[in-house]
């Protein structure tokens, strides 16, 4: 579209984008390279590998290019303080990990920012999807991934509760590659009949989707635990006794093709 049809001037949008990106960079690169902020693995980097100093030759998201490609062996194995900003000393820390198909898991350090990503997150959501206030029950990997407390926390800073059930995609993975189909129907079956059991047992007031596709859970780690229930009616408003439970859904191991009660 023109700026005739639209009414904005797209380059002088786009240069103010290009401008706080390269603001940005130079945040960023002052923080991880100053000796009072950075961490030990990036000021050694800089000191014994490069011939240059980050903060006075990188001035925008351009110049990224003068560094050298970032290895990803890097991250496999210890120690993983060296990872850790001066910074942030005394926070508390968490250690995140990769499934580790390719050998050595993949580890980073991280503080807060996996909560600042899903509270951003929480502002994209549908409020007919995920309405707050709502319990979730969470269907996948725990630690050592992050997936577990970033979707937990996403769940408490939209005002609810959320239940979690376990899923270990490496003794998936290990059973996929050793041939040993039958127990990973076995292991299909123990996951979903664990999240049907918190379903049924009335304590989260958690539903899933309507129509869920399960035909291949490991396509997605979390395929049942997607979808949070509406506040639940109070008890005054309600009959007592167990007809007045939700009407949960009951996946079925074999073929999980239920409906979801709405």
């Amino acid at each position: 579209m023109s700026t005739a049809t639209t009414g904005v001037d797209l380059s002088a949008k786009a240069k103010e984008a290009q401008a706080q990106l390269d603001a940005h960079v130079r945040e960023i690169i002052e923080w991880h390279f100053n000796p009072a902020t950075g961490c030990p693995f990036w000021l050694e980097f800089a000191a014994s590998k490069l011939s240059w100093d980050p903060r006075k030759e990188i001035r925008c998201y351009a110049d990224l290019r003068k560094f050298p490609p970032f290895e990803d062996e890097w991250l496999r194995g210890g120690p993983v303080r060296r990872w850790a900003p001066k910074g942030l000393a005394g926070k508390p820390m968490f250690v995140f990990e990769t499934g580790g198909t390719t050998g050595v898991p993949k580890s980073r350090l991280a503080m807060e920012d996996f909560r600042t990503d899903y509270e951003m997150f929480s502002e994209t959501l549908p409020e007919k999807y995920f309405p707050r206030g709502a319990n979730w029950l969470m269907l996948g990997p725990s630690g050592p991934r992050r997936l577990r407390l970033a979707v937990e926390h996403l769940c408490q800073h939209r005002g609810g509760i959320c239940f979690c059930v376990d899923l270990d995609p490496r003794w998936v993975v290990k059973l996929i590659r050793q041939g040993h189909l039958d127990e990973l129907e076995l292991y299909k079956a123990h996951v979903i009949e664990q999240a049907i059991t918190v379903l049924n047992a009335g304590t989260t007031s958690a539903v899933c989707s309507p129509r869920p596709s399960c035909s291949n859970p490991w396509r997605k780690s979390s395929t049942i635990a997607v979808r949070a229930s509406p506040r639940p009616a109070s008890r005054a408003s309600s009959p007592a006794g167990p007809s007045s439970r939700p009407q949960y859904t009951r996946l079925q191991p074999k073929n999980c093709s239920a409906k979801a009660s709405t």
